[in-house]
């Protein structure tokens, strides 16, 4: 085993130094694939309807319904629900602490992908 490390740290050294990469931690509410679709399409526009988010991100009702809460207890985004005649409408908006957690996601993902880029 030794002998193993020994030599992953003499290729390292032969490509030259290389700073250590920090480690990033990435915010898991919003790292989840759907979450993130969810904030990105809220972050775009004003409002969305549960039926617009659903056929955008062709996704499931239940499936929908589990993230928005997650977002929704996170306090990521916003849930307001109200009848259009008989018709139940649930309208998302994204939150102010919605926006700060995508932006600050971004940014980490930018800074890895630099990171990775320069090599």
């Amino acid at each position: 085993m030794a002998a193993r490390d020994n030599t992953a740290k003499k290729t390292r050294a032969a490509s030259g130094p290389t700073e250590p990469v920090e480690a990033v931690e990435f915010d898991r509410i919003i790292h989840e694939r759907l979450r993130l679709a969810i904030v990105s399409a809220l972050a775009v526009n004003t409002s969305m309807s549960f039926s617009d988010l659903k056929r955008i991100l062709k996704t499931t009702d239940g499936n929908l319904s589990v993230h928005t809460r997650k977002l929704e207890d996170a306090g990521y985004i916003s849930c307001k629900k109200h009848f259009e005649g008989r018709v139940p409408k649930t309208e998302f908006q994204l939150t102010a602490l919605g926006r700060k957690a995508l932006e600050k996601h971004l940014s980490h993902m930018e800074a890895l992908i630099r990171r990775v880029r320069e090599g």
